[in-house]
């Protein structure tokens, strides 16, 4: 016995000292032949289980079924269910210079790479000074925005002063960028449809109506995949609803109606369909076009951080 528990002790800290260098949060990215894709990977070693978590192209954070560390090349395998492809989608990266280099294969069996980098905490060392409120929409037209697809279909218009989506078109995204701040809009939304808030153009705030609706860190007042809304808010569709939401560093605020239903929780990572996984670094708001519905906007304002 006493020999036994001598080989568990020697066996334990190897694996600690093999998996220690990869454990943490990763700012990933899929570099396919005809754009890059952001992703993010949480790795960890729970009970001594190498296990990874990420966040895919599209939707939310999930725990991978799969992941093995062999001969310092760390691979997992995202479902196919996952994926919306007819083979499981296989990944493999090593540790060079401390970054996360590997690859992968898309659905036509073309390589992609992978590129990561350790995502940084955000820790901010003293509270914002904020700044003067900026109106980001004037009630007239789309200046100062543009879409994150300019040869997408036109679902976006101004209708008597409304921001509105006509929904299964591009993302409307600010030409402005931003790095602490403080927001306010309002929003409707039709019966069915989806939409939502992608702060920094990397943290997606929900908005939507759904008669079955997700979980509830998916659901309406959520950040999409990561922090769910307490209390629940009731999914009322065609009435007028307000969001006053708060980003410092990856620390979010968000009351809706008036109520806070998330208080200064921290962001793990980037929601699927961020523009980049460049979290060090100022970004536009962008509002979600591309899923089904209609959404109205209004009264969409912002205070900016000016120093901390």
């Amino acid at each position: 016995m006493r020999k036994f528990l001598c080989l568990l002790l020697l066996c334990a800290p190897a694996f600690a000292d093999d998996t220690a260098p990869w454990l943490g949060r990763w700012d990933v990215t899929l570099i396919a032949p005809d754009r890059d894709y952001p992703t993010w990977l949480e790795i960890s070693a729970p009970g001594g289980q190498l296990q990874v978590r990420m966040v895919g192209r599209w939707g939310h954070a999930r725990v991978l079924p799969s992941a093995t560390l062999t001969g310092g090349v760390l691979r997992f395998i995202s479902p196919k269910e996952e994926e919306g492809r007819k083979d499981d989608m296989v990944f493999e990266a090593t540790l060079d210079g401390g970054k996360l280099v590997g690859g992968t294969h898309g659905p036509d069996g073309t390589a992609w790479k992978l590129r990561g980098e350790r995502a940084p905490t955000l820790a901010r060392r003293a509270p914002p000074v904020w700044g003067k409120p900026v109106e980001l929409f004037n009630g007239r037209d789309l200046a100062g925005w543009h879409l994150s697809d300019p040869a997408a279909a036109a679902t976006w218009r101004v209708e008597n002063g409304l921001l509105v989506s006509l929904g299964n078109g591009a993302e409307l995204v600010t030409d402005r960028k931003f790095d602490d701040f403080k927001l306010h809009l309002e929003f409707k939304v039709a019966p069915g449809a989806n939409s939502g808030i992608y702060l920094r153009g990397r943290y997606e705030v929900q908005v939507e109506h759904d008669s079955h609706p997700e979980a509830a860190e998916r659901s309406l007042g959520g950040v999409y995949g990561f922090l769910a809304p307490s209390p629940l808010p009731a999914h009322t569709p065609d009435i007028w609803r307000s969001y006053d939401i708060t980003l410092i560093g990856r620390r979010v605020t968000i009351a809706l109606d008036g109520v806070t239903i998330v208080k200064d929780q921290e962001i793990p990572g980037v929601t699927g369909g961020a523009l980049d996984t460049h979290e060090g670094e100022p970004g536009p708001l962008y509002l979600q076009g591309s899923e089904n519905g209609r959404v109205e906007f209004r009264h969409v304002n912002i205070t900016p951080a000016t120093a901390r």
